[in-house]
């Protein structure tokens, strides 16, 4: 955009006046022009950051957006328009990263067979890139959907966007009703936008990551409700108690910037929802999960939920070069998969996204479920050994922990 605001601003100038009268003008003429061009668009650069304003950056995308072009460029002011330019970007950006970790794997050349890796598990790819599938829907919108499969780094990569509008059928009102929402009508007009994503990475070392963010509108005899959700957690399969801190403190410092007690609020509430009932424990170690959040405007909420996406590549990547060559055998493989089998569980039984997901019209089923693993593994009464590795995970999932120490920072200065 800045580059564009430029080339306008010269343009208008180049053309005031007959062709003669500008060439006669000194070169001092032209140098002002390119400034004053330049200061406009610096401006116009400033002006975007400090509202948070998302602008359009069709070279960056996995794909083109869903909602037609000219549309976009005539709302930009428009929260839907925000919030799809926004999931673009933040699915452009994770995409490259995860892949620019690949591409490290495989700098040194070597071939799978120079790997100590069982050749009857996973073929890895030297090629591995994100398969991109732009998709749409006859009621309203569509998606993109972006995975990789059988890399070196990640047996599973998905970072979907979806932006989709059209009328919620009465169970996914129903769903909104027991959440509180009070609405009148049985089928109500929507608009949804998010960004979802689930890591599954090769090494048991390596934690899996999952995120959403997302945008809602819904209209009820004629008055539009909206409000924002989201989060970012983290699935160790060994626990890193260092991996954690950090994970979390990045967390804490994207939600500090808005309000000092969003963090606090946000990883009860996390510890809370990633929670699987039926076998009393934590899904991970936890991060951050908020929803409903319509205040204390719209504006500030849409800069808080920039902010939570934009600290996902902070939070993880790290942790991805730090574990990715890490050893490991066929134990640890072993237990990955069993957790996997708990990832899975979770998804198909309480998460409500996913739920949503599968009572709305026209659900893409292949993108709803591209949370799940390539491999999981289910044993019967299985239990970890005591004083284990694995025993120490489960602890932690079984008592949710306070990373930060905050409740012991808070009780000293009382």
């Amino acid at each position: 955009m800045s580059f564009k605001v430029a080339i306008r601003n010269f343009k208008t100038l180049s053309y005031v006046g007959s062709y003669k009268k500008m060439r006669d003008r000194p070169l001092r003429f032209y140098c002002a022009t390119i400034l004053g061009a330049g200061y406009v668009a610096y401006n116009e650069f400033k002006k975007s950051k400090a509202e948070m304003k998302e602008i359009i950056q069709l070279k960056n995308y996995m794909a083109e957006p869903i909602t037609p072009l000219s549309q976009l460029q005539k709302n930009q002011d428009d929260m839907k328009t925000q919030m799809e330019l926004l999931i673009m970007r933040i699915q452009a950006e994770f995409c490259r990263a995860l892949e620019k970790e690949e591409d490290e794997a495989w700098e040194d050349e070597k071939t799978a067979d120079d790997y100590d890796f069982d050749n009857d598990i996973f073929l890895p790819s030297p090629e591995a890139k994100f398969k991109v599938d732009r998709w749409t829907r006859k009621e309203g919108g569509g998606g993109i959907t972006c995975v990789l499969q059988d890399g070196r780094v990640f047996e599973k990569a998905g970072v979907n966007i979806s932006v989709v509008s059209g009328k919620l059928p009465p169970p996914a009102v129903q769903q909104m009703k027991s959440r509180g929402k009070n609405f009148e009508n049985k089928e109500l007009p929507f608009f949804a936008a998010g960004v979802s994503a689930v890591i599954h990475p090769r090494n048991p070392m390596v934690p899996t990551i999952h995120f959403n963010y997302r945008y809602f509108e819904v209209k009820d005899k004629n008055e539009v409700h909206w409000w924002f959700g989201g989060g970012t957690d983290l699935t160790p399969y060994y626990l890193n108690e260092e991996d954690a801190r950090h994970f979390h403190l990045t967390l804490k410092h994207a939600c500090d910037s808005h309000d000092p007690t969003y963090y606090e609020r946000f990883k009860k509430w996390c510890d809370d929802y990633f929670t699987i009932t039926h076998r009393g424990e934590r899904r991970g170690v936890g991060g951050i999960f908020f929803d409903d959040i319509d205040s204390p405007d719209q504006q500030s909420a849409f800069e808080f939920v920039t902010s939570c996406a934009e600290a996902v590549i902070p939070s993880y990547i790290p942790l991805v070069k730090r574990h990715k060559d890490d050893g490991y055998g066929y134990r640890e493989r072993q237990w990955q998969l069993l957790r996997r089998g708990r990832y899975v569980e979770f998804n198909l039984i309480y998460d409500r996204g996913t739920k949503f997901g599968l009572h709305t019209p026209e659900a893409r089923y292949e993108s709803i479920l591209m949370s799940l693993p390539l491999n999981a593994k289910w044993e019967y009464m299985h239990e970890p050994e005591p004083n284990s590795p694995e025993e120490k995970l489960m602890k932690v999932l079984k008592e949710p922990r306070d990373w930060l120490n905050i409740e012991k920072t808070k009780s000293t200065a009382s």
